[in-house]
């Protein structure tokens, strides 16, 4: 490992992906080896997703984890998928140190469980499940601006090469994504306030600008009808804050559109996000 890693943010859309990955999926196919290719292969994994929560920041430092299938009404052969990874309690003490550190108070226990918006991407992205996972739960009520704090507290760990992943999704309305029963259309046109909202984050991103992405919910266009609730975004400002500056570059990768509305992105952020970027090509 010769150089800090990126930390990243994958849209993992919904639990369907495991079996229809789309763009976003083959996409993610490509994002483990280039990783690899360019910086090295990461010693471990630290994971925010907007489906492990709690009501103070939490390390999951269990030995070993396994596929949570935190879902009903999708295809019953997403319950047969497995995604057995190992853990890391001596990793997990340390992110909790660095949470501690920056004053958030953290609670470590040791379990294990990979919820889908875990083990769904990293299927794609590490499918020989070998390397080490620490999930780290979020508290969703708190804003962006301290997500970003959150991401910040872990910045240290990627010049350890520990990639910190973010897992989410860009815009999510299951309301919209699923108005014609479970089996909508992937392939629908995108909406205009998607593609509308998109850009704004692309923009707005390129341009550092951390005061309005994190005011997003009053400046964004149509964002409270991109995320109703906005924990699928949340993840987004953990990763851009494990950059470690205002001014690294935060650079999309990926971009796609399933079922008309449900944004797939997927971003890079820190100094070393242009040269993945640019092995992806």
């Amino acid at each position: 490992m010769n150089t800090p890693l990126p930390s990243i943010f994958v849209s993992h859309g919904s639990p369907m992906i495991a079996l229809e990955p789309g763009a976003a999926g083959e996409f993610m196919k490509t994002l483990g080896p280039a990783i690899d290719r360019s910086f090295g292969r990461p010693r471990a994994i630290v994971v925010a997703s907007a489906h492990t929560t709690a009501r103070a920041p939490v390390v999951l430092a269990g030995a070993r984890h396994e596929a949570i299938y935190d879902f009903g009404g999708f295809d019953p052969r997403l319950n047969q998928m497995r995604y057995d990874a190992p853990g890391s309690p001596e990793l997990g003490r340390e992110v909790a140190g660095l949470l501690g550190a920056a004053g958030m108070a953290p609670q470590v226990i040791n379990e294990g469980g990979l919820d889908h918006g875990i083990w769904t991407a990293l299927r794609y992205i590490y499918p020989q499940a070998d390397i080490p996972v620490v999930p780290v739960a979020f508290v969703p009520t708190l804003p962006p601006a301290q997500q970003l704090a959150l991401g910040r507290a872990l910045a240290p760990l990627r010049e350890q090469g520990v990639l910190v992943l973010g897992t989410g999704s860009i815009t999510h309305n299951l309301r919209r994504v699923f108005a014609d029963g479970l089996r909508s259309n992937p392939d629908k046109p995108e909406i205009a306030e998607s593609a509308a909202f998109r850009e704004w984050m692309r923009s707005r991103s390129e341009a550092h600008d951390w005061a309005a992405l994190a005011d997003y919910r009053r400046q964004a266009p149509h964002a409270v009808d991109m995320h109703p609730t906005d924990e699928h975004l949340l993840p987004w400002f953990i990763a851009a804050g494990a950059a470690g500056s205002d001014t690294a570059p935060a650079v999309r990768i990926h971009d796609s559109v399933t079922f008309g509305v449900l944004g797939m992105d997927v971003y890079a952020f820190g100094e070393e996000a242009p040269a993945l970027q640019a092995a992806l090509h």
